[in-house]
């Protein structure tokens, strides 16, 4: 049985945005559907799990919404709501490692917010999920060593500015749009990212095919098992998918779900925990972007029940 985490509140009352936040009650009731899925509420993530990742100028920015710059810095429109919803979205990316710790995998509803950084928010992005969940289970002792897989369609900067000056994280992101500054740049032969001891980068072209992906990541996934984490933790975005109006690749939906079921594979076949997030997708038809979070799900059941 799986433990998905799922909570109203991941849904901050942002008004009209690009970012649909219906989609996580979307998704949510579609897995509630499948026999071999539990859904449950996370607790939030405490404001000690925020403060080892993020300043707590920039923590307060968030509770408060002063300074306005720093609190929107991440391009959502502030609101009281938006403290809780964050807290809630952290404490599910926690909540989901415990369980794949537990029952060698866990999902959460919810993104994995890869482009905040220590001190302000990017992209989308308040606190850092990935690297709060990763930070959490260290101070409790459940790990030594997480490893980070971010197949966003884009480049998961944050994380790999707060994965380097962390020992006990190795990420990689696979992507095909850069992200830096806050600003997306769409072709990555014109910006790639630069690598660092802990933290990997593997560009995917525009047209990128499925192949190309896959080559990747037969590329991008030797470098975890060597690393040989006590945790995986995978953010599954929604967006490189082709018909999104960030994505200059060439996938379908089963393109990505090959993606998923490539992911699940390599983490079962090593008995690693893998517990996973789900991000992007900003296709104007949100049934798609919920088909492909789903899809995640079932390649998951796929994997696990051969």
């Amino acid at each position: 049985m799986l433990t998905a985490f799922h909570h109203p509140d991941f849904a901050a009352p942002i008004g009209e945005h690009i970012m649909p936040m219906r989609k996580f009650a979307l998704v949510a009731a579609e897995v509630a559907k499948m026999p071999d899925v539990m859904l449950a509420e996370p607790q939030p993530a405490s404001e000690a799990d925020l403060l080892r990742v993020h300043t707590r100028e920039y923590v307060n920015a968030i509770r408060t919404g002063e300074p306005r710059a720093l609190a929107e810095s991440q391009k959502f429109p502030w609101s009281p709501a938006l403290f809780t919803s964050v807290r809630v979205t952290n404490g599910a990316c926690i909540a989901a490692a415990r369980a794949a710790l537990r029952d060698g995998a866990g999902a959460a509803i919810a993104s994995g917010f890869h482009h905040a950084c220590a001190d302000h928010g990017e992209g989308f992005c308040t606190f850092n999920g990935l690297i709060v969940a990763a930070d959490a289970l260290l101070a409790a002792s459940e790990v030594k060593r997480v490893a980070i897989l971010d197949m966003d369609l884009h480049y998961g900067n944050g994380t790999a500015q707060l994965a380097a000056k962390r020992s006990h994280i190795f990420a990689v992101s696979i992507y095909g749009n850069d992200y830096r500054d806050n600003v997306p740049w769409r072709d990555v032969s014109v910006r790639q990212h630069e690598d660092g001891e802990n933290h990997r980068s593997f560009a995917l072209p525009p047209g990128c095919d499925r192949a190309t992906m896959l080559h990747a990541m037969d590329a991008a996934l030797p470098q975890i098992a060597a690393w040989k984490p006590d945790l995986l933790l995978y953010q599954a975005g929604a967006d490189p998918y082709f018909e999104d109006p960030y994505s200059p690749l060439a996938l379908d939906a089963d393109d990505l779900r090959a993606r998923d079921e490539r992911v699940f594979d390599f983490a079962r076949s090593r008995s690693l925990p893998i517990a996973w997030v789900l991000a992007g997708g900003y296709t104007r038809d949100i049934t798609k972007i919920v088909r492909i979070h789903t899809g995640t799900f079932e390649a998951w059941r796929d994997v696990w029940n051969r």
